[in-house]
């Protein structure tokens, strides 16, 4: 294969980015062409580069990766982003590819996952290591009934800042939007997850994964 196939890498920790570019460059079909080191940056680098995939962390500070995979698919529909997460539960991952992403790999997996799911995304297949495709798969058949997994990317992004204790103007200063917007939101979360306190949203993101106890 001449042509390589040109990805972006993103994280904020720049000893996992350089681990994956080491990972990624040992094969002969992938290149690493730029790194970025938060979602805002990811967003920029890729409308200036246009790698073929663009591999993000999930949990960063600033917008963090599902906003600015949303942010990105919104504007390039055709992106192919594969998200590289230490989140191991089937909320992240359902959010993760229901904002559109092609690829979900646990960063406890084996170190070939993320190497196959760059080829397989590529070619245009959508990729899941087998821990996470079975835990989806059992989290659907339980008939686990998750609210979270009703709420759009944006109003995920929301409620989990919300969870980890952030307050309205913070949110609003980090997603870059209105306070009103950001509290608009508060309410439409309380509705749609049936919760009327603060204390009753952070047990539902504990008890759901998206936030640790």
């Amino acid at each position: 294969m001449d042509k390589k196939i040109t990805v972006l890498l993103v994280d904020d920790h720049a000893v996992v980015r350089s681990g994956l570019r080491r990972l990624l460059d040992q094969s002969d079909e992938v290149q690493v062409v730029a790194e970025a080191e938060s979602g805002e940056q990811a967003y920029q680098l890729y409308g200036e580069i246009l790698p073929e995939i663009l591999v993000m962390d999930m949990s960063m500070p600033g917008i963090g990766g599902l906003e600015a995979l949303r942010r990105i698919k919104t504007r390039y529909s055709k992106a192919k982003i594969i998200i590289f997460s230490m989140y191991e539960n089937a909320t992240f991952s359902t959010q993760a590819l229901t904002a559109g992403a092609l690829g979900y790999v646990s960063k406890s997996g084996e170190a070939g996952d993320l190497l196959t799911a760059v080829k397989q995304v590529y070619a245009g297949k959508i990729y899941l290591s087998s821990e996470m495709a079975q835990k989806i798969a059992l989290h659907t058949m339980s008939g686990d009934d998750n609210p979270i997994q009703k709420l759009t990317a944006r109003e995920f992004e929301i409620f989990r800042l919300l969870a980890e204790g952030k307050v309205v103007d913070e949110i609003a200063k980090l997603l870059n939007i209105g306070q009103k917007t950001v509290a608009n939101y508060q309410t439409l979360l309380k509705q749609k997850l049936q919760i009327n306190s603060p204390v009753e949203l952070v047990r539902l993101a504990i008890r759901h994964g998206v936030i640790e106890d």
